[in-house]
C-alpha cells in the first residue's frame, strides 16, 4: 500500500549524559520538509530537561488520532453532499496504568465542533453516522489499542 517515514534527530550537545541530566529536545523531520521541534512531556521529564513549548510524543499521538478522524469525517461529509464550514477538535488523551503497571494512553476523547453551511444540513443521526464511519475508516484508530470516543457538537451556519 504505502510507506510513511519520519526522521528523529537528537544530540547530546556536550552534556554528561550518564547522569541523566541531558536535554530531551529533538527534531522530527518529515519527507515533505516540515520540521517539528519535539521534546519529552514536562509531566514525564521535568523542565529544563524537557521543553513544554515543543510537541511531545503523547500530544502527537492524540493529534494523529484526531487529525485522521477529521480527515475521514470531511471526506465522508463531502461525499454525502454536506458542506463543512469549519471543524475544530480539542482532543484529549488520558494516561493510565495498565494491569502490568505500565503507563499508556488508554483513551482518546475527541471533542469535534463542526459547523455546516449550505442548503443541505445533516440531522443528529447523520452526524453520528459520519463520526462512526470516520472512526471505522481511520488508519490510526485501526492501528491502536486505545479506546477512541467522540463527544462532539455540530450546528448549521445561518444562511
Amino acid at each position: 500500500m504505502s510507506t510513511h517515514s519520519a526522521t528523529i534527530e537528537w544530540s547530546r550537545q556536550g552534556s554528561k549524559f550518564t547522569d541523566n541530566k541531558y536535554s530531551r529536545e529533538h527534531l522530527w523531520r518529515f519527507d515533505g520538509g516540515a520540521v517539528v521541534p519535539a521534546s519529552s512531556s514536562p509531566e514525564v521529564v521535568r523542565v529544563p530537561l524537557s521543553n513544554p513549548a515543543h510537541v511531545d510524543p503523547e500530544e502527537a499521538f492524540v493529534a494523529s488520532v484526531a487529525s485522521c478522524h477529521m480527515l475521514w469525517f470531511l471526506g465522508l461529509a463531502a461525499a454525502r453532499g454536506f458542506t463543512v464550514e469549519c471543524y475544530t477538535d480539542t482532543a484529549r488523551g488520558l494516561m493510565e496504568k495498565n494491569a502490568g503497571g505500565k503507563a499508556w494512553i488508554a483513551r482518546v476523547v475527541l471533542h469535534p465542533e463542526v459547523v455546516f453551511a449550505g442548503d443541505q444540513a445533516p440531522d443528529d443521526a447523520a452526524v453520528a453516522q459520519l463520526h462512526h464511519a470516520a472512526h471505522d475508516a481511520c488508519f490510526i484508530a485501526n492501528s491502536i489499542r486505545s479506546e477512541v470516543a467522540v463527544e462532539g457538537s455540530w450546528r448549521q451556519q445561518p444562511i
